[in-house]
């Protein structure tokens, strides 16, 4: 069993790394460069909604990325919008821009053929809804180890 959970978790790091690198292929092939693949999946996390920076940190996992950093280089390449709160000058929230909106409509019809890919393999959503439904109670489970050491 724990061969077999250590394994779990370093596949699940090469899929994310070999995901991210589809994703900055996917970048490549419709000509855009000023913003990387962690970038658009950020881009991709906030989509239609407006929220804080901690907000997205707390939605997403971006491994090995400074999310303010991010956030900063996409308002400064006009794919994100920030929005000082009316009632909290100190609160900022976020949105897309319609450049932000156009890129993760592109990232939408990527998603789209890759989850064609995926039928043509013979993976299916009872089969993903399975595989999501044992990540999170690893993911429960880990927390709780790491409360139960704290």
């Amino acid at each position: 069993m724990k061969q077999v959970f250590i394994e779990n978790i370093l596949f699940i790091e090469r899929l994310h790394r070999r995901f991210l690198d589809v994703v900055k292929a996917e970048l490549e092939r419709l000509g855009i460069d000023d913003v990387n693949n962690v970038q658009t999946l950020i881009l991709y996390n906030i989509n239609q909604d407006r929220m804080t920076i901690s907000e997205l940190t707390n939605r997403g996992y971006y491994l090995g990325s400074n999310v303010s950093y991010n956030i900063k280089k996409l308002v400064e390449h006009g794919y994100l919008i920030q929005e000082r709160s009316p009632h909290d000058k100190r609160a900022v929230r976020i949105k897309l821009s319609e450049k932000g909106l156009a890129l993760c409509e592109n990232i939408d019809r990527f998603m789209e053929r890759a989850v064609v890919h995926m039928q043509s393999a013979g993976i299916d959503s009872d089969g993903l809804a399975h595989t999501n439904k044992s990540l999170r109670l690893i993911e429960r489970l880990l927390g709780d180890i790491l409360s139960d050491i704290f």
